[in-house]
């Protein structure tokens, strides 16, 4: 009798085998509710309301909206800054720069928790460096601020400089209204760390520390005279370990040089601190500083001044940067600047002749219009 069997072949790893069936208790009408919900945009009164509830979701989407270049969004924006700007105004605004690789992050994750720990709510706006090339930017200051961002009295907003070479991004004014009307009485702004080109931090907010390294080379010859004249607190982080007697040493030439600048119109003098920010150490009496600086400055009618003379000068800021968005939007000075960008290229114009031209034929169409 022949053996019917057939030889043995392989079986394939490839083999698809039963997977677990799905259970028959998915609630599909709750899903479907869900997935339409999220599909919801939320209306200017909805950010509004939720802002003034002190909803983070609805300021976090508040912020998106000023930061968008979308004109419908930009209209937005504007209703609601200027709903909720009754409602602002009632924080410290405090600045903290300094360069790469000096610790602002580690710094302020310990700052911002011991603000906490006093019962203060607090708004962080970190700004990122954008990349020239792609334009980029990382925005990972939530993953370095490990336990801050888990904080429900914290809220952590990273954005990107873009194109602006003030050493922060160009929304950060209107997002500091907006975090204000939140509920958030203390604002730290971090800038992208420069150099001397982070003026525009200066004009927003109160108070101004720089984060400085010891022992990065000689302190004296490293000051930058247009960051040092800004700052009102000067503190040598990392000042630990081996890093003490370095620490020490800046200190005292930091508050030399300090002496030899002019006197401050708040009659504020500058100080310097040191501290550890990995460590948790010498971190409180910065804010006792801060408290001084605050407490002088109101006594002396300095600190009302100084926000007046900042919301005039956003004023101009903002006229500025209205004007140039319209410039490079209008057609027909698109147009003339890819023609006269070619002619500038092959040295048939020069750079200023053609800019002259172009300019002229956008006042002669704004005239018209």
């Amino acid at each position: 009798m022949k053996n019917s069997k057939q030889p043995n072949t392989p079986i394939s790893a490839l083999k698809e085998n039963q997977g677990i069936q799905a259970p028959s208790i998915t609630n599909a009408a709750a899903i479907a509710k869900l997935r339409a919900k999220r599909k919801i945009v939320p209306t200017a009164k909805d950010i509004i309301e939720g802002i003034l509830k002190k909803d983070q979701v609805f300021l976090s989407q508040g912020i998106t909206l000023i930061e968008s270049s979308n004109p419908e969004h930009q209209i937005k924006a504007q209703q609601i800054i200027q709903q909720v700007l009754p409602f602002s105004n009632k924080s410290i605004r405090i600045g903290i720069t300094g360069v790469p690789g000096v610790g602002k992050s580690t710094f302020i994750e310990a700052f911002g928790t011991l603000l906490t720990e006093l019962g203060k709510k607090v708004a962080v706006l970190a700004i990122d460096p954008s990349s020239s090339v792609t334009k980029g930017s990382i925005l990972g200051d939530k993953t370095r601020m490990e336990e801050l961002v888990k904080n429900p009295n914290a809220f952590i907003r990273p954005s990107a400089s873009g194109a602006n070479l003030g050493g922060v991004a160009k929304k950060t004014r209107e997002s500091i209204i907006l975090c204000e009307a939140a509920g958030f009485d203390t604002i730290l702004v971090e800038t992208v760390g420069v150099g001397q080109s982070e003026t525009a931090v200066q004009s927003m907010v109160d108070f101004f520390l720089l984060l400085n390294l010891p022992g990065a080379g000689d302190e004296l010859q490293g000051i930058k005279r247009g960051i040092m004249e800004m700052a009102d607190l000067v503190v040598i982080n990392k000042a630990d370990g081996p890093n003490m007697d370095k620490a020490r040493i800046a200190k005292l030439q930091y508050n030399r040089a300090l002496h030899l600048f002019p006197k401050k119109a708040s009659n504020w003098t500058p100080r310097v601190r040191t501290c550890s920010a990995l460590e948790h150490k010498g971190i409180k009496p910065i804010w006792d500083f801060i408290l001084e600086y605050h407490k002088l400055t109101n006594d002396n009618g300095y600190f009302e001044q100084r926000r007046a003379q900042q919301n005039k000068y956003w004023m101009m800021e903002t006229i500025q940067e209205e004007l140039l968005a319209n410039f490079y939007k209008t057609p027909i000075v698109d147009k003339l600047l890819q023609q006269n960008k070619k002619a500038v290229q092959e040295s048939e114009i020069s750079p200023f002749a053609a800019a002259h031209q172009i300019l002229d034929v956008y006042f002669k169409n704004i005239i018209k219009k």
